[in-house]
């Protein structure tokens, strides 16, 4: 009965709370909704001021305006596969830096691994121009090498799995090196396993970050054929006048494969960035 007579009470200080996340909810999905609603307008409605909400006809043309104007379908396969192809450089690559500054005592561990840290604190920006000639003395403009290699590593990646071996329990790991097992073996069948929620995290946020890649996309692959889909929405607005509608319906299209994924694994998600701050 205690408990019964205090819920209400409790119910009713977190009031406040509930109302402040409602209205965050609504801040961040309107911008989805808007970008949806966009997408069947006609551009005049898109440009009225003031702006209406609802489209008085739908306009369903805009999506097929969208495989007109763009290589869809080829930019789609090159966003995939770049995606792809970084975040699976990314988890071993990543991981296997991470197990070394995590478990391997070798001289200037710390020092080489302050220096890690301090990449995180450069912007990327500085980076571009030097890449670019790299590519660029390797012959490698506009095809997937350029896309792909320079975002197979990761600081970020190796500091987030270094947290979480870190937390593992280092027991297992002892009894295979009593059994004579190597620090690759130790690595590869038991510390790698037992990371699979970090491995999880770092390969969602890898995928979404080269899906949404902008920059270097359009710098090293102009040719349109080459290019992910990121750099070919980009090319739809033009320097004067930009069709938004057609705009939103590529936009769309290109955002519903990254929100399917987040949808399927958002709870590994959560655990592994929770379970990755264990223990530093």
């Amino acid at each position: 009965m205690p408990e019964a007579t205090q819920s209400p009470k409790r119910e009713g200080r977190l009031w406040p709370a509930h109302l402040v996340l409602s209205l965050g909810a609504v801040l961040t999905v309107f911008p989805l909704l808007w970008q949806v609603l966009t997408s069947f307008k006609s551009f005049g409605e898109s440009t009225r001021v003031p702006p209406t909400i609802w489209p008085h006809h739908w306009e369903w043309s805009n999506y097929a305006t969208v495989f007109d104007s763009i290589p869809f379908t080829e930019q789609l396969l090159n966003t995939l596969l770049m995606a792809l192809l970084r975040t699976a450089a990314q988890l071993l690559l990543c991981s296997l830096a991470a197990y070394a500054f995590a478990r391997i005592r070798f001289p200037g561990r710390q020092t080489i691994f302050l220096a890690f840290l301090a990449v995180l604190m450069v912007p990327g920006e500085l980076f571009l121009l030097p890449q670019y000639q790299i590519m660029q003395n390797l012959g490698w403009l506009n095809s997937m090498q350029a896309l792909v290699v320079p975002g197979m590593f990761s600081a970020f990646g190796t500091f987030l799995l270094r947290q979480f071996f870190l937390g593992l329990p280092t027991e297992v790991e002892e009894a295979a090196r009593l059994d004579g097992a190597n620090p690759f073996t130790v690595y590869w069948r038991i510390a790698l396993p037992l990371a699979r929620p970090g491995l999880l995290a770092l390969g969602i946020l890898t995928f979404l970050w080269s899906w949404n890649d902008l920059m270097w996309p359009l710098i090293v692959n102009t040719d349109p054929e080459q290019m992910p889909l990121s750099a070919g929405l980009a090319s739809l607005q033009g320097a004067h006048l930009t069709d938004y509608p057609v705009l939103m319906a590529g936009s769309l299209l290109a955002t519903l494969p990254v929100i399917v994924v987040f949808m399927v694994m958002q709870r590994q998600f959560i655990q592994g960035i929770a379970f990755s701050g264990m223990k530093g």
